[in-house]
């Protein structure tokens, strides 16, 4: 069975391989994401704790630099904002590429079941 697949059907695989690359990269993106947003939202509700008054301090290279609290959290909800904007993206990407991929997959196993490939 050392039949040649037609360059139709060599593009299509090669085509998904890209696809499912692609899905990866997408799926790591919004993973370190995911979690960044869970370290905001941490920050966000121990700063609910924190008096008006409380000390609060940043880290800047080897030193740490007192901030006031309202500056911490109004930086720390637009962080906020732009994760969830940059998740509700990925998210629109993977689904798009997880669509592309089966459509994609039915063409391949259409292909390999036709005989001689695809036309």
């Amino acid at each position: 069975m050392a039949e040649r697949l037609p360059p139709e059907l060599q593009q299509q695989i090669i085509k998904l391989q890209q696809l499912q690359a692609q899905l990866n990269q997408v799926l790591a993106e919004k993973s370190v994401l995911e979690q960044e947003l869970r370290e905001v939202n941490r920050a966000l509700e121990v700063l609910k704790e924190v008096p008006e008054d409380g000390e609060i301090y940043r880290v800047a290279g080897h030193l740490l630099v007192r901030v006031k609290k309202s500056d911490v959290e109004k930086e720390l909800s637009e962080r906020k904002e732009l994760i969830e904007l940059r998740l509700k993206t990925l998210e629109k990407q993977e689904s798009l590429i997880r669509q592309q991929i089966s459509e994609l997959q039915s063409k391949i196993s259409k292909g390999l079941s036709k005989p001689g490939g695809a036309s």
